[in-house]
């Protein structure tokens, strides 16, 4: 079992950046993950990073986010630049059952943080 605490999120102008990190104990050799869920909408995977460091974004996000993971540290990071209004959600780090991720938007995800809001005003 991971246990998950994340840090940073905010509000910020369009054309922002804010940094979001996630800090995790326990095992940690899993597929990490972030996602996001605003009002309304379906809970969307944004970025993933499996064990060995491959990495994966929605195509919402590709070349605007950054995923990383310090496996020294055991955080997670997720570097949010050219924020935009739609980004505006409540962003969730999450650790899997695996050490490679499954994108599937109905995958169970095993351990979850507790959430941090994010609001990009135009």
């Amino acid at each position: 079992q991971v246990q998950l605490v994340e840090s940073g999120g905010g509000s910020v102008q369009a054309g922002g950046s804010l940094r979001l990190s996630c800090s995790a104990s326990g095992y940690t050799r899993y597929c990490m993950a972030c996602l996001r869920q605003s009002p309304g909408k379906a809970r969307e995977g944004v970025a993933f990073i499996d064990y060995d460091g491959t990495t994966a974004y929605a195509d919402s996000v590709k070349g605007r986010f950054t995923i990383a993971k310090d496996n020294a540290k055991n955080t997670l990071s997720l570097q949010m630049n050219g924020l935009k209004p739609e980004d505006t959600a409540m962003y969730y780090c999450a650790a899997a059952g695996l050490p490679y991720c499954n994108y599937s938007s109905s995958y169970e995800w095993k351990s979850w943080g507790q959430g941090t809001q994010v609001t990009v005003s135009s």
